[in-house]
């Protein structure tokens, strides 16, 4: 094992060790060549390491060597060298004073969510470059992101990353991560892709405003792999106006998400006090050609007490009325078999395994913010109502719909959801004429039931289209307590033009 003072590969001169894992070791050094101050990264074999295991870990330094180097970003560690000693590859890196994100929150709980959306701007430029070059990272997480004195984050550790052409060198293959940031359908054994990547970024900002990754925190993997699996989780409390751009990240459907330059486009909107812009699904997945099958919508915490749509008692037909588009999102039905889920998990758990004992290069990697108590789930305000549907009212002609649809702005759209929640809870009566007929058939008098039992509704963040539907987060305050939550509302126009809001399906 080298030491303080030794001369590694004729030229870099260790100085101080500034960190350590399973497999290796980091140093500060010096570069007597250039007379600049370097890391070295040192591969470090455990007693009993196999031959198998020595040459992948081997292969594994220099694939992240020679991957780091494609990628030439200030928001991202350098490579600068690829050196041997004593026949193990050495990689020497730029040297950044600097804290992990990981051991900052260990340290202090959460940031400001000002201060997060700084650090993912920086963090999703980096990735943006990373993509343009081919490159998924895989493995983002607080322990990944270096904090330095100067406000600059920059991302790290290329280990276990995949380039275009990139043959597989580790055991874990694809599987390879750390399970609490993994987007879902990494955990699902699909291939990851860009848009894994950026669900990674939500999970790590997340973390850093909430406590605690979207998934929780849990010894047992096999359990947290589930929960990440079902791609379920408590929309976020602390986060203020950067809730909305979260909630784009963190799409369980990887072709919903935002591309990585649109989400450093949304957090730097989110930091300039600007509307975040509307995202286009991204590219690098595709869907399975056999869709799940759409799961029923929760009931509509609006006020609304929809009638039940059957073939018998069919939604209100109300002349001049035409839907802008198609209504909410389906919510698909992510049950999976039960015998090839639990072959995943354990695929994907002998991954994380392997990889864990390869081990991050540095311990500040490592470190975790503590878990706090987790939050008692809080009931929503809803009625006894039947479930809403998504469908909306008909339309009396292919002309009438076409007409009506193109008068219709998503400025205009926007105008009228926050028109209608500055409207209730008190003036009712005003809002109701803001509903489309499948709200309004509850009846006048439920709508004003379910009204009165709360205090207050506001808008957190900003409302953001998505396609033609409206996703908007409300805090509700009913008896002193705050309730959160994310719905999406439909939207169908009068043949002059004017929207009005037809469902609304809490998720």
């Amino acid at each position: 094992m080298s030491a303080e003072g030794q001369l590694i590969a004729g030229r870099y001169r260790l100085q101080e060790r500034i960190g350590s894992g399973a497999m290796g070791v980091v140093w500060r050094a010096v570069d007597e060549r250039l007379h600049r101050t370097v890391a070295v990264k040192q591969l470090l074999l455990q007693p009993g390491t196999t031959p198998e295991e020595t040459e992948e870990a081997r292969q594994r330094t220099m694939r992240e060597g020679r991957i780091a180097a494609r990628l030439q970003h200030q928001n991202a560690i350098v490579v600068f060298d690829v050196a041997e000693h004593e026949g193990q590859p050495v990689l020497v890196m730029e040297y950044l004073p600097s804290r992990s994100l990981a051991s900052v929150l260990a340290e202090q709980g959460v940031l400001p969510p000002m201060q997060v959306a700084q650090i993912g701007v920086q963090v999703a430029s980096a990735l943006t470059a990373a993509h343009m070059a081919g490159i998924v990272h895989r493995d983002l997480k607080p322990g990944n992101i270096l904090l330095g004195d100067n406000g600059i984050a920059k991302i790290t550790d290329f280990g276990i990353s995949r380039a275009l052409g990139d043959v597989a060198v580790t055991k874990s293959g694809i599987l390879a991560g750390t399970p609490a940031y993994l987007a879902p359908e990494v955990a699902l054994g699909r291939d990851p892709a860009p848009a894994s990547d950026v669900f990674s970024l939500g999970s790590t900002l997340y973390a850093a405003i909430e406590g605690e990754p979207p998934f929780g925190v849990d010894e047992n993997a096999i359990s947290l792999l589930h929960r990440v699996a079902r791609g379920q989780f408590e929309p976020p409390r602390q986060a203020g106006p950067l809730t909305p751009a979260l909630l784009q990240l963190l799409r369980p459907d990887p072709v919903e998400r935002p591309t990585m330059a649109q989400a450093r486009d949304i957090l730097q909107a989110v930091i300039d006090g600007r509307p975040i812009p509307n995202s286009n699904p991204s590219a690098g997945w595709q869907r399975p050609a056999a869709p799940p099958a759409a799961s029923a919508p929760r009931p509509a915490a609006m006020g609304a007490q929809p009638t039940q749509a059957t073939s018998t008692n069919p939604p209100t037909r109300v002349g001049g009325v035409a839907p802008v588009a198609e209504s909410a999102p389906q919510q698909r039905n992510r049950k999976q078999t039960v015998l090839w889920m639990l072959a995943v998990v354990a695929a994907v758990v002998i991954g994380i395994l392997t990889a864990n004992a390869l081990g991050d290069s540095s311990d500040q990697g490592q470190a975790q913010p503590p878990a706090p108590p987790q939050p008692t789930a809080t009931p929503a305000p809803t009625t006894s109502a039947a479930p809403t549907t998504t469908t909306a009212p008909p339309t009396t002609t292919t002309t009438t719909t076409a007409a009506a649809t193109q008068k219709v702005s998503s400025a205009q759209v926007l105008a009228t959801v926050k028109k209608y929640f500055s409207l209730v809870p008190k003036k009712t009566d005003k809002a109701w004429q803001l509903l489309g007929p499948q709200l309004k058939s509850q009846g006048k008098e439920k709508y004003e039931e379910f009204w009165d039992e709360i205090d207050d509704v506001k808008i957190v963040g900003e409302p953001i289209m998505v396609g033609s539907n409206v996703v908007v987060v409300l805090q509700y305050t009913k008896d002193d307590e705050k309730i959160i939550e994310q719905h999406v509302l439909g939207i169908v126009a009068t043949e002059d033009g004017k929207p009005l809001i037809n469902t609304d399906t809490r998720q």
